[in-house]
């Protein structure tokens, strides 16, 4: 009888559910580690003080994109705010998932979304797809660039301005790769292209967009060249290698650069970071509104909080990660009067011609300018997935298994220490 009733009440439950009747409940899907919660109950405060209505927050988390895609996908969740990455975000906008952003209902002395845009993000959206502009769909949390992390007492400036340094045999043995075919298949593709690029008979743009089986063998040829050199493929644990000295070049994200030079510096370990000079890719995160959602007014509001300049700046400092806001509050809160100035007019106006910020964090116009966004490749990601697991398959030598026990160990010591700051980059975003 017992089980029958609760049955019985798990079918009222959804019945409920069915109804859209939750009004006074947000739910919102991010990634682990990817927010200042206390920012959570002030947004509750905030909306009842906009709209006179009260709302719980209902906060959940996913480090997967695919798992949360799945969810959506099958409308087994009914999440009101999500924060996919820049291909789920065109996979969504392009399988007709996400909602349009209703910018009009926010009143325009607290309309952050609109009040701080920065240019570049809002061209990087309108480039996802022609036919349908994602600014109107999705609004930017987070971004960053894929390069290359080096340790400057071992490695030369010139040595480490090119992809090709994860094949020079100087440094075999000691390279460390992200796990991420998507992430390490567009900085090798743009290597590989660079007469192409520099003749003009191809854009940065076109390689984002290339699947062809051509491009795929080219490579997987080359990374079958890199991977006897290979000190592991990694998710998460590259970073604490740098750190340590074991590894001296790492193909990685400008979140977890940050991250490991500032930790390795403690122990004086010198490392630095760059975007090699045939170009690279940029990611960035963002918040939507699926399809399925039932409170569209309070995750349009949720949205528009986060954009506000001061809880941005919060959820920079929690995280590590830079913001996509374009507000010169948040400019103001990153200026280091000991760096160098770098050009940041394209993110932040004219303004910011001549900044002292950290260069690795917002990369100098000149060094934006030879980057793209990958896409999503739709029904071609198997080909991708099926060359990685190619080019990896039999790699598990003595150096990737030593390396994942020297991981093992160092996971338990950031458990330990997790109560401090965090700067890196979700290993699980592609």
């Amino acid at each position: 009888m017992k089980i029958k009733l609760l049955a019985f009440a798990a079918l009222i439950a959804a019945a409920v559910s069915c109804t859209g009747e939750r009004a006074d409940v947000l739910k919102v899907y991010n990634w682990s580690d990817y927010i200042d919660e206390s920012v959570l109950p002030e947004f509750e405060e905030w909306y009842k003080e906009m709209t006179g209505e009260e709302i719980h927050v209902v906060y959940q988390t996913f480090d997967v994109n695919e798992t949360m895609l799945s969810k959506i996908e099958k409308g087994h969740e009914d999440y009101d705010v999500v924060c996919p990455s820049d291909y789920i975000i065109e996979r969504m906008l392009n399988n007709g998932l996400l909602l349009p952003l209703d910018f009009a209902s926010i009143p325009e002395d607290i309309n952050y979304i609109e009040l701080n845009r920065s240019p570049y993000i809002q061209g990087v959206f309108r480039s996802i797809n022609p036919s349908i502009d994602a600014n109107e769909y999705s609004v930017a949390y987070m971004w960053g660039t894929t390069g290359i992390l080096y340790n400057s007492d071992e490695v030369t400036l010139e040595e480490a301005s090119t992809w090709d340094i994860i094949r020079n045999p100087k440094f075999a043995g000691r390279v460390l790769i992200k796990d991420a075919p998507r992430d390490v298949y567009g900085p090798v593709l743009i290597y590989l292209k660079q007469n192409e690029l520099k003749e003009g008979t191809v854009t940065l743009e076109d390689l984002m967009h290339d699947s062809s089986d051509e491009s795929i063998a080219a490579v997987e040829a080359y990374l079958k060249q890199v991977k006897d050199g290979v000190l592991g493929w990694e998710a998460d644990f590259g970073k604490e290698q740098m750190t340590k000295g074991r590894g001296l070049v790492s193909l990685n994200w400008s979140g977890d650069a940050v991250w490991a030079i500032e930790e390795a510096g403690e122990v004086g370990v010198n490392l630095d970071y760059l975007v090699p000079e045939e170009g690279s890719t940029v990611w960035f995160d963002g918040w939507v509104i699926p399809k399925y959602a039932k409170n569209i007014k309070a995750a349009t509001y949720f949205i528009d909080f986060m954009c506000r300049p001061d809880i941005a700046i919060r959820n920079m400092e929690e995280t590590g990660y830079v913001s996509a806001n374009g507000s010169l509050e948040v400019l103001e809160s990153q200026i280091d009067e000991e760096l160098e100035p770098v050009d940041l007019s394209y993110f932040f106006g004219e303004e910011a011609s001549a900044v002292r910020v950290d260069p690795v964090l917002y990369p100098d116009r000149a060094v934006i300018e030879r980057c793209a966004l990958e896409h999503d490749w739709g029904a071609d990601t198997d080909k991708l997935l099926a060359m990685w697991s190619r080019v990896k398959g039999d790699n598990a030598g003595v150096s990737t298994i030593v390396v994942i026990v020297l991981a093992a160990a160092a996971i338990i010591v950031v458990l330990v220490t997790k109560g401090r700051k965090k700067r890196h980059r979700n290993p699980y975003r592609r």
